[in-house]
Formats: C-alpha cells, structure tokens, sequence
C-alpha cells in the first residue's frame, strides 16, 4: 500500500512541476488580443471617435 502511494505521490508531483504548456497558451492569447484590438481600432477608427464624442457630449450637455 505504502509503495502505490509514494508512486501515485511522484507521478501527481511529476505531472503538477510539468508547467511547459501553459507559457504558450497565454502568450497566444495575449497576442490574438492585441491583434484584435488592432484591427477593430483601425477599421473602425472614425466611427469609435464619433461614438465617444457624441457619449462625452450627452454627458456634459443635458
């Protein structure tokens, strides 16, 4: 019993300091975002800046 357990202790520990997956999923996501971001921001550049001027002037112009 005891020998199972220390086994299934070094294979749990094994598996838990294997960290390399998660590194390039969040870089991935990271940049899929920014490229997003970018995208909309250029094409829709224009309208955004219209639509906040006419949110800010709503706010301070009743």
């Amino acid at each position: 019993m005891t020998t199972r357990l220390i086994a299934l202790l070094h294979r749990l520990h094994r598996h838990m300091s294997d960290d390399r997956g998660d590194v390039p999923g969040w870089v991935l996501v990271a940049v899929m975002t920014a490229g997003l971001v970018t995208t909309l921001w250029v094409l829709a550049d224009e309208q955004l800046t219209a639509v906040l001027g006419r949110a800010i002037g709503s706010v301070t112009q009743p």
